[in-house]
């Protein structure tokens, strides 16, 4: 028996890694349910913020990756009208679109709302597009489309993803409607064995990593004039592309104005195979991001042994009871100062118990069987529709 046909869309795909959390997610949803579903993803031929195609690539033809077939399109062949001939190319039984802004979705409501493509069910995963401090990011512009959007109904019917009940709530808050169809679907992680280091630990000394993209919505800024207010001997180094470059000159301002005893160094992009083996060599990872549906460096920072200091503003709660990390609010800066000053004066015995308490639990969640057991319930559920729609 074939396997159902899932196409997606999505703006960056392997082997890019710059856009971060949303191509891992769905590499990892691939890996785990590409022998139940046959992943058909359309892609662009490049990775974010660079203007020259991946050279191991051939644009524009089906090719495997891992377990799904992929398509890489020049950006002159993702308008509108090249979209909906690739829809309607392929007999696909779920169209699964990852991002509410991008592009390739909007076409794709537009075309389908015009009746232009086949009427398939819809799966849409907004990824942390709809969190707080993610909207208040291009506030005006996402408004305004968000209203467009409502007023001529392009939501209608669509099956929503979240990836945490605070997902939903985003959702359901976003759309101002209560009566939608959301299903929770938290993001695939693989458990993978690395080798780590085991950090030793100074008390007075703190060795802190921030391992993002540098972009406004990270909040990198925030976190230098956190830690100029502390304490005590500390290197902080700061890793991932420089997505917004006017905005990492805001970041540098701030830097070339940090306290003699706050050592920062930008040590560039890490390739998602080394992210883990470069954590396990910090005291903590601080990441008061202003919004993750998931937050993949998160968890791939507690499977390193590194615990995380981070915002409010993603799923991870309840980090401190079980020595993993803490959780704060992003107006309690005074509270983000006290956890740094907390990890600065651990002694070395104290910091290999949180370290300890960080790889429990980032295992603990890499080897869920029910997260996998809910995206394979969002897909079949999706299916059901389809049956349904035919049975009519």
């Amino acid at each position: 028996m074939a396997k159902p046909i899932v196409l997606t869309s999505i703006g960056y795909y392997l082997p890019g890694y710059k856009a971060g959390g949303p191509i891992r997610t769905l590499a990892n949803t691939t890996e785990c349910l590409g022998d139940e579903f046959s992943f058909f993803i359309l892609t662009s031929d490049r990775d974010l913020k660079s203007d020259e195609p991946y050279p191991s690539i051939k644009p524009g033809v089906w090719q495997t990756v891992g377990k799904a077939q992929v398509m890489y399109l020049h950006a002159a062949k993702q308008n509108c009208w090249h979209w909906r001939h690739w829809l309607k190319r392929l007999d696909y039984d779920v169209l699964y679109l990852n991002s509410c802004f991008a592009k390739s979705t909007i076409q794709t409501l537009i075309l389908r709302w015009l009746r232009l493509v086949l009427p398939k069910p819809v799966i849409l995963a907004p990824r942390g597009e709809f969190s707080p401090g993610a909207l208040s990011l291009k506030k005006r512009k996402k408004s305004l489309y968000m209203a467009f959007s409502k007023w001529m109904n392009l939501y209608k019917g669509i099956i929503w993803q979240a990836s945490s009940e605070y997902e939903r709530l985003d959702i359901i808050n976003t759309m101002n409607d209560t009566n939608l169809q959301i299903i929770i679907a938290p993001n695939l992680v693989l458990s993978r064995s690395i080798t780590t280091t085991v950090t030793f630990k100074e008390s007075g000394s703190l060795k802190i990593a921030f391992l993002s993209r540098v972009a406004r919505k990270k909040n990198l800024d925030y976190a230098l004039q956190v830690l100029a207010n502390v304490c005590g001997n500390i290197v902080f180094d700061i890793y991932g592309p420089l997505e917004d470059i006017a905005y990492w000159q805001e970041c540098q301002s701030i830097i070339a104005q940090m306290p003699t005893n706050v050592k920062v160094s930008y040590l560039g992009e890490v390739p998602p195979d080394q992210v883990m083996g470069i954590l396990s060599e910090y005291h903590l990872f601080f990441f008061p991001t202003r919004g993750e549906n998931f937050g993949h460096v998160i968890s791939e920072s507690l499977r390193a042994g590194c615990p995380v200091l981070i915002s409010e503003q993603t799923p991870w709660k309840g980090l401190e009871e079980r020595k993993a990390g803490w959780v704060v609010p992003l107006e309690k800066t005074q509270q983000f100062q006290a956890a740094l000053q907390t990890v600065l004066e651990m002694d070395n015995a104290t910091f290999q118990e949180w370290s300890s308490g960080a790889r429990a639990y980032g295992e603990q969640v890499a080897n869920d069987p029910a997260v996998i057991e809910a995206n394979r319930a969002l897909f079949l559920t999706a299916l059901r529709q389809n049956e349904q729609r035919i049975d009519m």
